[in-house]
């Protein structure tokens, strides 16, 4: 076994994800918004490896969705960061509250 506590991990992921929700509710700048995404959804990484490893039954099942998790935060950045850059060309901007149309 691990000499790290869960709680440890846990309290990581805590800390993690409540930077990651400060930055994308309190930040103007999209791609801020993108990385505070990004970070949350690593925290729930940390938490579903935890729970896997510390859980009452231990099974790859948590690492196995983390994994998924990794896929999804990669698509989600990839679509995110091409609509940012097709707004960019637009509005010439990363404000968010300037981005409040697709269209010109």
């Amino acid at each position: 076994m691990s000499s790290v506590p869960a709680s440890a991990f846990l309290a990581l992921a805590l800390i993690l994800f409540c930077i990651g929700l400060y930055g994308a509710l309190t930040k103007r700048n999209t791609v801020i918004v993108l990385i505070s995404i990004e970070l949350m959804l690593n925290a729930v990484n940390i938490n579903l490896v935890t729970f896997s490893k510390y859980g009452m039954a231990p099974s790859i099942t948590g690492q196995i969705f983390a994994l998924f998790t990794i896929s999804v935060a990669a698509a989600e950045a990839a679509v995110g960061l091409a609509i940012l850059m097709a707004l960019y060309r637009t509005k010439k901007t990363v404000n968010i509250d300037e981005m409040n149309t697709m269209k010109n």
